[in-house]
């Protein structure tokens, strides 16, 4: 139950400070994006803030013996930059500049009911269970072709 007010907290900020930063208005993207014209260079504050407080974060972890509210930490433990990161970031980067949003900001976009954020969450899902079913399919086949 602790960890579900946690994560209930941290998402609630988390969209706040989206919201604050106006970062829910895919036109702030696309102005980063447009570096050739009225380049807008706010979404680079906010990403830098974003690192920061991660780097903060990250020097605070490693001096703990153990988390919080977890027996184990859960940090990422590959470094292999393979295939398929670079196509999901590639999918991720170019569905970012054509949708203006990302994730979070469409998730925290939600809250305004406006039909565009919706849209955009429900092809967000549907990828996500597309590539589900791609990945699955691949490995099945990968197995069977090995067999």
């Amino acid at each position: 139950m602790a960890l579900r007010l946690i994560a209930l907290i941290t998402g609630l900020v988390f969209g706040l400070g989206l919201a604050l930063s106006g970062m829910l208005n895919p036109t702030k993207v696309f102005q980063f994006l447009n570096i050739t014209g009225a380049w807008d260079p706010s979404l680079a504050f906010v990403m830098g803030g974003g690192l920061i407080v991660n780097a903060i974060g990250h020097l605070i972890i490693r001096r703990r013996a153990s988390p919080l509210i977890s027996e184990t930490f859960h940090l990422p433990q590959s470094t292999l930059i393979d295939r398929p990161l670079i196509i999901g970031s590639a999918i991720f980067g170019v569905g970012w500049a054509l949708g203006g949003l990302c994730p979070g900001p469409a998730i925290a976009s939600l809250a305004f009911t406006e039909p565009e954020p919706l849209i955009f969450f429900v092809a967000l899902c549907g990828g996500l269970l597309l590539s589900g079913r791609a990945k699955l399919l691949l490995t099945h086949s990968k197995s069977s072709m090995e067999a």
